[in-house]
């Protein structure tokens, strides 16, 4: 039986409260009432030195001795003589809510031996997530393939309105009592309470993505614990996250043309035209051919249609790597009838997990820190402005985020404004042509960290533009950790790097065994990588 949007709403606003908290710049915090870290193995038996504890912190830091959770965190401890150590570093990968647990032993295995020995590696998940206590899972199915049609104009605009709203009504039906402390603020807080946890007068912090956003609300309440702080692929310091949406929409669509013109440059390997348009045209005619009659998705459950498919292909614009694999879809499925490419692109890089993953935590933040619009009609007259020029990904991204427009907390005056009053030098890394976090942000975070260093990849499109094996990034980043070196240039920009090469054109064979697919440690495959931010 179909609910009607009406009720939906209502019941949203039934379990609704007023609105979270302005996160507003507070005096470094002496109470967090965090319990303490019992350090035990991990059980990795790729990383046996790697340690695992579960941290209890206080669900609201405004009244730090009443209800508690717990954080789970973990350490690749520094193996240097003590005279040569530099304490803990925390990282972050971004997400909202994406687990950092993979990081420590991945970071660290990214620099050179004396680098990695001399920090305590700290990864964590963020509150409310993964293997932190509770784990939110609003509802367990809502990525479930087939899903309706992102399109607007395909009649699906009403379904994905009650699933939006059902799901709203869920997350706060079952978790009223924590979303509203699942922010940037609430997150950085329980980073204080990590490092009093770990005894440290001060942390030095590498984040990513969101990670640039937790860090610097890190660095604004926390100032003197910073020791050294690293921002990669930046959110800009002040744009709302609707705005940034936008921002989003439209990179994606250069970065799908490049994408069109890469392929177009080898139609001698995938016969798709030798020409972006025409390219492109055979991608839409796959998304079409998918809407009349989707193909099954084994092993993940449900089928591969319109939507399934067009998340496959914005990961690309994560990373390059993946073209060949993309551009192979098209081709076995246009030229050859071969659905099996297409298959293992779909279990390799959109297949959903077991839940809903980091979801609540990426509305909890997003939906909660900025005012949203709540009127589908403006949110239909508005987006359909941005489909005119950006059609790839336009609606994709707005269904993704459409429970902030039933959201039962609502928005609050912004994020928290960060002057970098206080802070050490951070070092700035940013891609021009990266189009989850776009270039203006880094520009923005550069402009209100006075003393920070920006490093340009003019060219580069990798969303996290470390550990690429990119010599002029990487050992930036090298110098920085090892004795606090930053780059000598005196302009607005301190360096500027070289992008990667194109990956070269291949078609890839389907194999039989699917698993034998599927690593993480394939170049085209980044551990962590976020949905957005």
């Amino acid at each position: 039986m179909k609910v009607p949007l009406a009720l939906l709403t209502a019941v949203v606003a039934a379990v609704a409260l007023t609105g979270a908290a302005p996160a507003t710049a507070a005096p470094e915090l002496q109470d967090t009432g965090q319990g303490r870290l019992e350090w035990a193995s991990c059980g990795d038996q790729d990383t046996p030195a790697l340690q695992c504890a579960m941290l209890e912190v206080p669900l609201d830091y405004e009244h730090p001795h009443g209800r508690t959770i717990k954080i789970k965190v973990n350490r690749l401890p520094a193996t240097a003589p003590e005279a040569q150590r530099q304490g803990p570093i925390l990282l972050n990968p971004g997400g909202p809510g994406n687990s950092g647990l993979w990081m420590p032993a991945y970071v660290a295995s990214k620099v050179p031996a004396d680098v990695a020995a001399a920090y305590d590696w700290i990864g964590f998940d963020p509150r409310g997530t993964n293997g932190s206590d509770p784990h939110v899972v609003c509802d367990p199915h809502y990525f479930d393939a087939e899903r309706p049609d992102y399109q607007v104009g395909h009649g699906t605009e009403q379904a994905w309105l009650q699933r939006a709203a059902k799901y709203s009504a869920d997350c706060a039906a079952g978790w009223s009592w924590i979303l509203p402390h699942m922010t940037t603020v609430d997150n950085a807080r329980d980073m204080d309470s990590i490092r009093r946890a770990l005894g440290a007068q001060k942390i030095s912090f590498y984040g990513g993505s969101w990670g640039t956003s937790l860090g610097s609300t890190y660095g604004q309440l926390f100032p003197s614990r910073v020791r050294r702080m690293v921002l990669d692929s930046i959110v800009g310091p002040t744009i709302s996250w609707y705005d940034h949406n936008i921002l989003q929409d439209k990179e994606h669509e250069r970065r799908f043309r490049a994408f069109a013109e890469w392929a177009a440059k080898a139609d001698s390997v995938y016969h798709l035209g030798t020409d972006a348009d025409t390219v492109i045209k055979k991608y839409y005619a796959v998304e079409d051919s998918l809407r009349a009659k989707p193909v099954p998705a084994t092993p993940a459950p449900g089928m591969i249609g319109p939507s399934e498919f067009e998340d496959i292909f914005y990961s690309g614009g994560y990373n390059f790597l993946r073209w060949p694999r993309m551009a192979t879809v098209l081709s076995a499925y246009l030229t050859k009838d071969d659905p099996r490419p297409l298959n293992i692109a779909y279990n390799r890089y959109a297949a959903p997990g077991a839940d809903d993953g980091a979801f609540p935590n990426y509305n909890a933040v997003q939906c909660t820190e900025n005012a949203w619009p709540r009127d589908w009609e403006f949110w239909k007259a508005d987006q359909a402005k941005v489909n005119a020029v950006a059609p790839f990904y336009t609606y994709n991204n707005m269904w993704y985020n459409a429970a902030c427009m039933f959201w039962p907390y609502n928005g609050g005056p912004g994020r928290l404004k960060i002057t970098g009053r206080g802070l050490p030098p951070v070092l700035l890394f940013q891609a021009t042509e990266d189009p989850a976090t776009p270039y203006e942000g880094g520009v923005a975070m550069h402009k209100a960290l006075p003393g920070s260093k920006l490093v340009v990849q003019n060219g580069g499109s990798f969303h996290e533009i470390l550990f690429h094996d990119n010599p002029c990034l990487d050992d930036t980043f090298v110098a920085y950790l090892r004795d606090g070196t930053l780059p000598s240039g005196n302009g607005f920009i301190a360096k500027t790097c070289a992008p990667e090469p194109d990956p070269t054109p291949v078609y890839i064979e389907p194999t039989p065994a699917l698993k034998a697919q599927v690593s993480g440690t394939d170049r085209d495959v980044t551990p962590g990588t976020p949905r957005l931010h």
